[in-house]
């Protein structure tokens, strides 16, 4: 394997793994999908980085193709040959989700990379059209839906990879399988809900590749870093002051700061090299917590996944 570090950046990872893009580990040049591909953010440099090695597609999911269309503009610059496209979708919403599959699934064959990329963090108190708090919502059981209604065409690559976004915050908080909603918000916590929904991220991903092995899928959780020039605009400015105490109480230090460049390239890591080690808390771990939080947001999406 490549050594990478702390300081490498996402092109490097590309330039170092490039053989896996242009078809020595699938069939062909892969399709990669990603949610959360807004300009200026982490998922766009991710695909930005993975266009410098010319994939067959890359399918940009997010809420505004405004924002969207100037990182598209860029990737047919970086590779014609690479088609690109937007198809949005509302994390929020499983209607919406729902709605983004059937596009995908009515235009390709294959998927070959699903990078769960896109999030809140910190938002003011709400409630999903599920009824279920809107990070633990569009962080986690909005991707829920969306991977494991992908799963046949990820199953149609021989060899596809799901990548989750999680982070080191997952230390804040386990998911609170009978309290995830906070007493309807009379104890709501911005950054505990962060927690609770990257812990999520983490379980999912335990999930999957536990009922995922024998179909040949790979499934992956990492902390891209600190990142502040990713335009986290979503986040309540009132919410700011208690990380701080948060982190005290629990005795964490603060990640440190990455660059965006830096950031993706755990991303593209997990993508592209199958590799990682692990080392989390036993409560984003175990799988009998993945299992229950799997039951859990088949009861919220109201449809059952089994593999």
């Amino acid at each position: 394997m490549t050594a990478f570090n702390f300081s490498t950046t996402g092109s490097e990872v590309v330039a170092a793994l490039a053989d896996r893009v242009t078809g020595k580990t699938f069939t062909e040049k892969p399709l990669v999908v990603i949610t959360g591909a807004s300009h200026g953010g982490l998922g766009a440099h991710t695909s930005l980085c993975l266009a410098a090695a010319n994939p067959a597609e890359i399918i940009l999911l997010g809420r505004s193709e405004e924002k969207v269309s100037p990182v598209m503009k860029e990737i047919s610059s970086i590779s014609p040959s690479t088609i690109v496209r937007f198809i949005k979708i509302d994390l929020l919403s499983c209607v919406s989700v729902r709605a983004a599959v059937a596009e995908i699934n009515a235009s390709v064959s294959k998927i070959d990379v699903l990078v769960n990329n896109a999030g809140i963090m910190g938002v003011k108190f709400a409630l999903t059209p599920e009824n279920v708090e809107s990070q633990l919502g569009a962080n986690h059981i909005g991707h829920f839906l969306l991977t494991n209604l992908l799963i046949p065409k990820l199953e149609s690559s021989g060899g596809a990879r799901i990548v989750n976004l999680a982070s080191a915050m997952y230390q804040l908080s386990p998911v609170m399988f009978d309290n995830y909603n906070f007493s309807d918000g009379k104890t709501y916590n911005a950054w505990e809900a962060y927690g609770q929904s990257k812990t999520a991220n983490i379980l999912f991903a335990v999930g999957l590749a536990e009922k995922l092995e024998k179909k040949g899928i790979k499934s992956y959780s990492l902390h891209p870093g600190v990142i502040h020039t990713t335009g986290l605009s979503d986040v309540d400015q009132a919410a700011w002051p208690i990380v701080g105490a948060l982190f005290e109480n629990k005795k964490l230090e603060m990640p440190k700061e990455k660059t965006i460049g830096q950031g993706c390239a755990t991303t593209l890591v997990a993508a592209l090299d199958p590799t990682l080690d692990e080392n989390v808390l036993d409560y984003a771990s175990d799988l009998v917590n993945a299992n229950k939080l799997w039951n859990l947001s088949e009861v919220i999406v109201g449809e059952e996944f089994r593999y």
